[in-house]
């Protein structure tokens, strides 16, 4: 045979553009799962930022997305069941340089969790949250969640939900967030110019993500396959600018899913209150101490 003629094999493959920072095999999610995607948006906007493992830390609770804290190669936390975002504070707090991020799934966030998320965002408390929203319990089994619609078949309405579900965006806002969005996972475009915009701002951020679940919601309620589910999801997002939280619809039986960027403003946050209240703590110590030194 020619030699000339031969197909040149590379000698080594070529490595994954995030291979420095993520652990590629710990990514243990369903194929066709968007949480995977959603890790390598999060890991394409820190690389972007030139941030490194100093620089940012990543929390998780209980559940598929839960497992994504193992994904990075950086100080990452796998946290017990809602109780995410209570450890992410107290990173915060004990490092107010840290980009915090929070990525967890529905019934962490909003079921368990859902008191801790409502006072982080009350306190605007300097993190970035995102809700990987699959509309179910997904890891363990596939029962009805916060997220859950009118009608939805589950492991535990097997005659279709009856629970009204919690409206993320419009809770976000209602709590105090300074940052709200909603996007579809497979819309990274529009996810990481959130992300970026997570990133920068001085305050509570949060984004809800819409991956359905095509292994307990999409089985259960005759939606198909990952493929299907994405054309379904695709058919019902409709993104708008310029709405405001209460018009954020989310409605399966509807066919409508507004999505978007719904709240966008500047507040001081919590960190930094804190640090202004022990600097006129210590001051007014010094001030004491002064005075009473002046006295004697």
């Amino acid at each position: 045979m020619n030699p000339s003629n031969q197909m040149s094999i590379p000698s080594e493959a070529p490595s994954h553009p995030l291979i420095d920072m993520l652990n590629l095999n710990r990514f243990i999610f369903c194929p066709g799962c968007l949480i995977g995607t959603v890790i390598t948006s999060i890991t394409s906007c820190l690389k972007e930022r030139g941030l490194t493992s100093k620089d940012y830390a990543i929390v998780s609770g209980i559940g598929c997305t839960g497992r994504s804290s193992g994904c990075f190669k950086a100080p990452a936390f796998h946290t017990t069941h809602g109780r995410a975002i209570p450890f992410a504070t107290g990173l915060k707090l004990a490092n107010p340089k840290l980009k915090v991020i929070v990525l967890s799934g529905d019934g962490d966030l909003f079921a368990i969790g859902g008191n801790h998320f409502i006072h982080a965002a009350r306190r605007n408390i300097e993190l970035t949250v995102l809700c990987i929203n699959n509309n179910i319990y997904g890891m363990t089994g596939g029962q009805v969640a916060p997220t859950t619609q009118i009608g939805d078949i589950t492991q535990t309405t097997p005659y279709g939900n009856v629970e009204p579900p919690f409206n993320l965006v419009s809770l976000a806002a209602a709590a105090g967030s300074t940052y709200v969005a909603r996007w579809p996972g497979y819309d990274t475009l529009r996810l990481q110019k959130s992300i970026f915009k997570c990133i920068d701002n001085e305050g509570f951020s949060f984004i809800e993500v819409l991956a359905p679940c095509f292994v307990q919601y999409g089985s259960k309620n005759k939606l198909g396959d990952a493929v299907e589910m994405l054309e379904w999801l695709k058919k019902q997002v409709k993104i708008k600018v310029d709405w405001t939280p209460h018009q954020a619809t989310f409605d399966f039986k509807k066919g409508i899913i507004i999505c978007g960027e719904f709240v966008d403003e500047k507040r001081e946050g919590y960190s930094k209150k804190i640090e202004q209240v022990r600097i006129e703590v210590q001051y007014k110590k010094i001030k004491n101490k002064d005075s009473k030194e002046e006295y004697d």
